[in-house]
């Protein structure tokens, strides 16, 4: 006689841990750092409840409390104290993350990794060097060409700062190969680079522009960042930047765009980071606060799904939260 099958054996609680496929560690995790050289005090973040800029004399107790919680990496954001049309203060010695990661890497244990881009530093909010008549041709955008060395140089200057992973997120092309060059032209041959490989001109990051004050003055970053409508562009992005050197590929943003994550996994021998945005911590918050979701449950669910998607890594603003519990 056939038996039936009986999938119910393998889901009480003895059995039901063993037998789980996909395991959700602290060490997974890398939460954000919003160091603010204008304040000199913390300042709560309205759109993204339990997050605050921190002054640079508090960057590192932010990471000592970030480490407390299990979370062993911390990626950081910078809102510099002066604007410019080029963003100067990206890539300045004296600028708020090279001394916001000099001190944490001084006084933590903390792994460092920087976020390298122009956005938060120039006066009009966008990621790069825009060309002539931008502002009143929506059709015109970045100058590609004559940011990446910018980028470049503001990569050299965090790994100069102490920083031990560098994490390219303009969506420029040739944005790797770029810091790579000058990484190893600088000495820093052993600093890999974590790329934001596939990154969306996503809805989803209205909180995060608050936090680091990086929204566009004008225009949007629709002629840079991907249309959501895409995946097999998405490969070919990540593709270009595993050619000229990427450490790790990242897909920005994660929850919506999951299909993605499981292509590069099964695409590409690479770790896979993936960024629970901004957009999508709010979400849940707001979510919670009307009692219609419990919030640890959905957290802890859609890391999970993150995780089970194939990414190794994930950037989240939920790191100590999940991590606590874990």
């Amino acid at each position: 006689m056939d038996l039936p099958r009986r999938p119910r054996r393998l889901r009480s609680d003895g059995v039901r841990p063993l037998v789980r496929e996909t395991k959700l560690h602290a060490s997974d995790l890398i939460a954000p750092v919003f160091v603010d050289a204008t304040a000199d005090e913390r300042v709560p973040i309205e759109s993204m409840p339990g997050h605050e800029r921190v002054p640079v004399d508090e960057a590192v107790e932010r990471v000592r409390e970030v480490r407390e919680t299990g979370v062993e990496a911390v990626i950081v954001f910078g809102i510099p104290e002066s604007k410019d049309a080029e963003g100067s203060r990206a890539w300045a010695t004296d600028g708020v993350v090279q001394r916001a990661v000099r001190a944490v890497t001084d006084e933590t244990d903390a792994y460092v990794v920087t976020d390298v881009c122009l956005c938060e530093y120039t006066e009009h909010g966008h990621c790069g060097i825009v060309e002539d008549g931008a502002r009143e041709d929506p059709h015109m955008t970045v100058d590609n060409d004559r940011t990446l060395e910018l980028l470049a140089e503001t990569a050299v200057s965090h790994a100069e700062a102490g920083a031990e992973m560098v994490a390219p997120s303009s969506m420029t092309d040739g944005m790797v190969g770029a810091i790579r060059a000058a990484l190893d032209e600088r000495g820093f041959e052993s600093t890999p680079i974590m790329s934001y490989a596939a990154k969306y001109e996503s809805a989803f990051y209205g909180p995060f522009r608050d936090a680091a004050d990086g929204a566009p003055a004008f225009g949007d970053r629709r002629h840079y960042q991907m249309d959501p409508a895409n995946g097999r562009e998405a490969m070919r992005e990540v593709a270009l930047d595993v050619a000229e050197g990427a450490d790790v590929l990242m897909v920005k943003p994660a929850l919506p765009y999951l299909d993605v994550v499981a292509n590069v996994r099964d695409s590409f021998d690479h770790p896979v980071a993936a960024y629970n945005v901004s957009g999508e911590y709010a979400m849940l918050h707001a979510a919670a606060e009307k009692g219609w979701l419990d919030l640890q449950a959905v957290a802890s669910e859609s890391l999970l799904s993150i995780k089970r998607a194939g990414a190794d890594l994930i950037l989240t603003y939920f790191a100590e939260n999940v991590a606590e519990r874990l």
